[in-house]
């Protein structure tokens, strides 16, 4: 599709490729008790790494990451991108995964992945992997000033945006941005529910 026309505010940047660990740190950071991200990694240990790489391989090279200072991210992917994680990519977070939180975690995580793609919508929307605010910098506003650009975007060109939403206690928030619930499934057995939802453009 065409460049979006996303515009920052000083306190913010695009992340360049060589920002993946800092990335990876914020996010994991922000996820460390985050109800599905604790059921498929088993414990904090793997998940600056498998984050990390996530935004090295995909969400930097083919999508729209953006960083508050050292405190807050986004990944995001727009439509028509190849989101297929090399298999470098794959090999190294299975390792880190298993590492981790032994071989449980590895098939939780494809489990989630699945489950995720099965309910992921087809028509073209912008789709926010993360948003990741570190535990130390939550509660000051800094979640809906990370969204706001690349929602302003979509707004000015007509395109949806989706999420899936790992914390129920997220929901107001997201809400709070215009998104609407679609359904919760299950990423796998015995495992906390993840909420689909979508955002019609403004």
């Amino acid at each position: 599709m065409a460049e979006m026309d996303i515009r920052l505010p000083e306190t913010m940047r695009r992340a360049a490729q060589s920002d993946w660990r800092m990335i990876g740190a914020i996010t994991g950071d922000a996820f460390q008790n985050d109800p599905v991200s604790s059921w498929v990694f088993g414990n904090k240990r793997p998940m600056a790494a498998v984050f990390g790489r996530m935004a090295r391989d995909i969400y930097l090279p083919h999508g729209i990451c953006h960083l508050a200072g050292d405190d807050g991210a986004t990944q995001w992917l727009l439509p028509g991108v190849n989101n297929t994680m090399p298999l470098a990519g794959q090999m190294n977070i299975a390792w880190h995964m298993i590492r981790g939180g032994g071989f449980g975690s590895l098939k939780r995580g494809m489990s989630a992945g699945s489950a995720m793609a099965r309910h992921h919508p087809k028509e073209p929307h912008a789709y926010l992997y993360t948003i990741a605010v570190r535990a130390s910098a939550q509660g000051r506003g800094l979640g809906r000033a990370l969204l706001a650009p690349m929602l302003d975007a979509c707004d000015r060109a007509g395109l949806p945006a989706y999420l899936e939403n790992s914390n129920p206690r997220n929901h107001s928030f997201y809400a709070g941005q215009g998104f609407d619930h679609i359904e919760h499934f299950s990423p796998g057995p015995a495992a906390p529910p993840l909420e689909a939802m979508w955002r019609e453009p403004r």
